[in-house]
């Protein structure tokens, strides 16, 4: 199985009286621009995805949607462990609960992803931090467990967006 960790794009600033709600808070105009971009590198990266799961909030939400736009996949899940604070045995729970051969993207939150990074790739506390809209791959030859992830790539939005320019150009 792949895992690919996505962190949504830049976002509107905190304002409770703009939105009373954080977990509505959405992409600002430019993070949906930089999201588009990012996700049309990661094509170019991982050509087989097979899901997208993502946190409930406004802004990974759109950010997954952006990303399935992109390369194709229809199908977007909520998974609630992704939001801010999620656990991470659920989050392994839920990917264990798929095929062993798929590649999954899982969008959400700083420095919960980075956190996540860290578990499964050395069972540390040590986030691996990813920027907004930035990404890393993680390949498990067995099932998802901590420790037992072996990182493939891990990309800025910078870089993604120059993949996917690279490629277009060729």
């Amino acid at each position: 199985m792949r895992v690919i960790l996505f962190r949504h794009g830049p976002a509107g600033t905190r304002n409770a009286s703009r939105w009373p709600d954080d977990a509505r808070r959405p992409l600002t105009p430019a993070g949906e621009d930089k999201s588009r971009r990012a996700a049309a590198g990661l094509i170019h990266i991982e050509d087989d995805v097979n899901r997208i799961l993502t946190s409930p909030l406004e802004r990974a939400d759109r950010t997954a949607r952006i990303v399935g736009e992109e390369l194709g996949v229809e199908c977007v899940e909520v998974l609630d462990a992704l939001a801010p604070g999620g656990a991470h045995g659920k989050v392994v729970e839920a990917l264990n609960a798929r095929p062993r051969g798929e590649t999954v993207v899982l969008v959400g939150h700083e420095p919960d992803l980075g956190l996540l990074a860290a578990h499964l790739l050395f069972k540390s506390d040590t986030p691996l931090p990813l920027k907004k809209a930035g990404a890393c791959a993680i390949r498990f030859d067995g099932p998802v467990r901590a420790g037992a992830g072996t990182l493939v790539w891990l990309a800025t939005p910078r870089l993604l967006g120059r993949v996917r320019r690279k490629k277009a150009a060729s």
